[in-house]
């Protein structure tokens, strides 16, 4: 990647999220998730609140394998604990029209909310795009799913002015994806991005960016892959 698309030190990427989310009127806030909310998390599956969410539990062992995986650029992703069901997140398609994780079933994604007015968003955008163009497969996908306000104006100019085009464009332009992420114990801020598997459990996430065209990245989607 040129030297024009790496990622800032991380102060300053802070810096700079900060001032652009205060410019939105939505600070960020870009830390690691809370243990405290993957316990929220695992007293909702033992409540039984879905059949879905009990038979991704039973993946807390190839969530922790695979999350043993993400090291080096992508060390900030941990395992789900407990894994939960995904199926149900929703937003709309490339074609406008809304759709879950449950219509990829049978394709491990990577699922990632980001705005033009989050500077670490911005940053990471073309790395997903390669990751995409390098990896995505009919076993594999790079989801991407912008949740600016307003129209598609913004977003859709952003992407083709950094030469983003191989990312299928994914919206929510309600915030209903964030607040359930949120509500879950997964989103403390923007970027997010979660690891699902083909049966919509969520294996791993993390909070705030990556570098997700580098080496340690592909190298986690072919052991989510293979795992």
């Amino acid at each position: 990647m040129a030297d024009g698309n790496r990622f800032f030190p991380a102060p300053r990427l802070i810096l700079a999220a900060l001032v652009a989310g205060a410019l939105a009127g939505a600070v960020a806030v870009y830390v690691s998730e809370s243990r405290s909310g993957n316990n929220n998390a695992a007293s909702q599956v033992a409540a039984g609140e879905s059949k879905d969410d009990v038979a991704c539990a039973a993946k807390s062992e190839r969530a922790k394998k695979v999350a043993a995986a993400a090291t080096g650029e992508v060390a900030a992703l941990l395992p789900a604990d407990p894994p939960q069901s995904m199926r149900s997140l929703a937003f709309n398609g490339p074609d406008g029209k809304p759709m879950t994780i449950a219509d990829h079933a049978g394709k491990t994604v990577l699922l990632n909310l980001w705005a033009t007015w989050c500077a670490p968003c911005r940053a990471e955008m073309p790395a997903l795009d390669a990751l995409q163009k390098e990896k995505g497969s009919d076993a594999f996908q790079v989801v991407a799913v912008n949740v600016d306000a307003g129209d598609d104006v913004k977003p859709k100019k952003f992407l083709a002015d950094t030469g983003v085009n191989t990312l299928g464009y994914y919206r929510d332009s309600t915030m209903t994806l964030f607040n359930d992420l949120k509500t879950r114990g997964l989103a403390l801020g923007l970027p997010v991005t979660m690891l699902i598997d083909g049966e919509g459990c969520l294996i791993a996430h993390m909070n705030g960016p990556a570098e997700w065209s580098g080496p340690d990245a592909k190298r986690l989607v072919e052991t989510a892959l293979g795992s």
